[in-house]
């Protein structure tokens, strides 16, 4: 068995993408596995460093309005079709799978036209533009939330499986997570991440939750500020008169490589609304704190945040209304009421998939035998 993975861009559509391949590797044994993405995308970083091979196409998304870049990127796409015939003859894979991104599209239609078995998989409630125009090809639509169903035409294949997370985000122990990180057992454990680039908006308002919360022996705060944000963010506490050092339940950090210990160790977390992000606080039963990052493609972290918010496991913040004040309220809640947190816990739990690699594989594979 031969297989192509195609996801890029952001991490959001690549990680999916190595965690499905890693699935299929120890249920299927496959002889090769390939990836497809392109020059400009994380994945020409990611996807080696997992130990997958990748090929890449010349391949751009295309603007809302017409412009050179337009003009150029239909070009790209002509030549991206004929780029994906070229690969996937070569490979001759017997299944494909996309997880997303633009170079999805041509390597996605190319294979359904061949007649190979396809598969998409959508993270978002509100499906980015590719994977709608792939569904019209494709042999089966996997998504992570039921509410996407709806978004695609109804003579598509669509199986809600919930999205794919990284086994080690489950595999750690609250008790190791709090040890890897030097962190005290017996408090709240307050998670903050804006992403791996960081949040201007959620890391200027803790300034406000530092202040308050410092030295409360009740709360501790693991906050991580993005590479880019962090310099700047720790001179501007520093600044307003805040000494991180000596507050004794606050560590800020500008990255974490083990994120799987700090989900472990976590009572709540304030997070941005990326749906592989919310897989896995819900996968954990984490509650959350969501503050949607306004400028996503159709404001598709809003709707992700909201279904966490109608189905209890979180509350909503708008970034135009986040306010160190509005966390100070939301975090002294919970620690005044603890069956409250407790309460958003199960239902975060209640919605997690976290086999959701496997049911993806498995569905994929069923395609080959019909």
């Amino acid at each position: 068995m031969r297989i192509i993975l195609s996801g890029g861009g952001t991490g959001g559509h690549i990680y999916p993408a190595v965690t499905i391949a890693k699935s299929l590797s120890a249920i299927a044994r496959p002889e090769a596995i390939l990836f497809v993405g392109t020059k400009q995308g994380l994945e020409a970083d990611i996807v080696p460093k997992e130990g997958f091979p990748i090929q890449m196409i010349d391949v751009a998304g295309f603007e809302r309005r017409l412009s050179l870049n337009t003009i150029i990127n239909v070009l790209r796409t002509a030549g991206s079709l004929w780029q994906a015939h070229s690969i996937i003859s070569e490979f001759k894979p017997d299944l494909v799978i996309g997880t997303g991104g633009y170079v999805c599209g041509p390597v996605l239609l190319v294979a359904s036209m061949m007649g190979i078995p396809t598969v998409i998989q959508e993270q978002n409630v509100i499906p980015g533009v590719t994977n709608k125009i792939l569904s019209y090809f494709v042999k089966l639509v996997a998504v992570g939330y039921k509410e996407a169903a709806a978004y695609f035409p109804a003579k598509a294949n669509v199986i809600v499986t919930g999205n794919p997370i990284r086994p080690d985000v489950l595999s750690v122990s609250r008790e190791e997570g709090l040890a890897a990180l030097n962190l005290k057992p017996g408090c709240l454990t307050v998670l903050v991440a804006g992403g791996s680039r960081g949040a201007r908006s959620i890391n200027t308002a803790m300034m406000d939750v530092h202040r308050h919360f410092a030295g409360n022996p009740a709360i501790q705060i693991l906050h991580v500020t993005g590479q880019n944000e962090y310099n700047n963010i720790v001179d501007e506490y520093g600044r307003h008169g805040i000494d991180i050092s000596n507050t004794g339940n606050i560590i800020i950090r500008p990255y974490l490589y083990n994120m799987p210990q700090a989900l472990a160790a976590s009572d709540l977390a304030i997070f941005r609304a990326g749906a592989i992000g919310l897989a896995e606080l819900t996968a954990r039963g984490i509650p959350s704190i969501l503050i949607p990052y306004p400028y996503a493609a159709e404001n598709h972290q809003e709707f992700n945040a909201r279904v966490l918010e109608r189905e209890g496991a979180a509350v909503m913040i708008k970034d135009a209304e986040l306010t160190g004040q509005r966390l100070i309220g939301y975090i002294t809640e919970f620690l005044e009421s603890p069956e409250k947190l407790q309460a958003m816990a199960t239902a975060s739990r209640r919605m997690g998939h976290p086999d959701a690699a496997n049911v993806i594989s498995r569905a994929a594979l069923s395609l080959l035998r019909k």
